[in-house]
């Protein structure tokens, strides 16, 4: 699922096959820009905003895309098959360079844009938290607008700090000891303070990794047991109903509103305090993220 530190990943992966390279390809299968060549023109960068892509190429011009719930970007060198992506009718957007071809697939935004206009599609975002606009400051501000707001909600809502998703969102309530159904105000002001720094810590952990893990990325959160020949990866996302690593607690699974959506919500009713709905069954489809 793409959250921040998957688009980070993208956009690194991006810059370092296109940036500084003149494009010898542009296919952008989108309507609105079916007519838009940028051939000739030089990438130069691809930069990450939360959970937007911008890719920005010579003459002032932005291509911004966003992941959401199953959009990727491939790239492969020129020649090889291109696998992996999915088939030829999700493919939204093709850049090519003399050596390397970008292929985006299933991305459901996508817009040229001048760069001087890139606030109209990332402007609205709070601090990012992979960024170097990052201001913890300011995000606890911003989740704490609203003292009444659950706390899940307030934290996958992107004007409050960019790079939370519904992952993160269900790991992080599970290390603040609190349902994200609890009122943000109602956090103990001790685990508010710390709110900021443990989303931080938990992204840049993961930004490089292959596999994402929250249970070994805090030295204070480390499981009290183990099940199976490992520990797993997360703490409660996707866990139902196997137990708590800590308590043994079988993990309970919900749907919890984001603003746009349900979405599905993962938590121990043990280890976290607060209001909780009745269980669900573990969807079988997930939906997508807001921006």
């Amino acid at each position: 699922m793409p959250e921040g530190d998957t688009v980070w990943q993208t956009a690194k992966r991006l810059h370092s096959a296109l940036a500084g390279k003149v494009l010898t390809r542009s296919d952008l299968r989108v309507p609105k820009y079916a007519t838009a060549d940028l051939t000739g023109r030089t990438v130069l960068g691809v930069t990450p905003r939360g959970k937007h892509l911008l890719t920005r190429v010579e003459g002032g011009l932005t291509l911004h895309s966003h992941l959401r719930m199953d959009g990727t970007w491939k790239v492969y060198a020129n020649g090889q098959r291109w696998s992996g992506g999915g088939p030829a009718h999700q493919i939204r957007v093709i850049l090519g360079t003399a050596d390397r071809t970008a292929v985006g697939y299933r991305l459901p935004v996508l817009e040229l844009l001048r760069t001087t206009d890139e606030h109209r599609a990332v402007g609205h975002l709070g601090p990012d938290l992979l960024g170097p606009d990052w201001n913890p400051e300011q995000a606890l501000v911003n989740l704490l607008t609203d003292p009444t707001r659950p706390l899940g909600e307030a934290l996958l809502d992107q004007r409050n700090l960019a790079g939370i998703g519904n992952i993160y969102k269900s790991e992080l309530c599970f290390l603040l000891g609190a349902t994200p159904w609890l009122p943000i105000g109602v956090l103990p002001a001790d685990r508010t303070a710390k709110l900021p720094a443990i989303a931080k810590k938990l992204l840049e952990a993961n930004r490089d990794r292959p596999v994402r893990t929250t249970t070994n990325t805090l030295t204070n959160s480390t499981p009290g047991r183990t099940t199976g020949p490992r520990t797993p990866d997360l703490f409660v996302y996707g866990r139902a109903p196997r137990p708590c690593l800590r308590c043994d607690t079988p993990i309970r699974t919900a749907d919890q509103g984001d603003g746009s959506r349900e979405r599905p919500t993962y938590w121990c009713p043990t280890c976290q305090v607060g209001p909780a709905p009745g269980t669900t069954t573990p969807p079988k489809t997930q939906h997508r993220t807001t921006n």
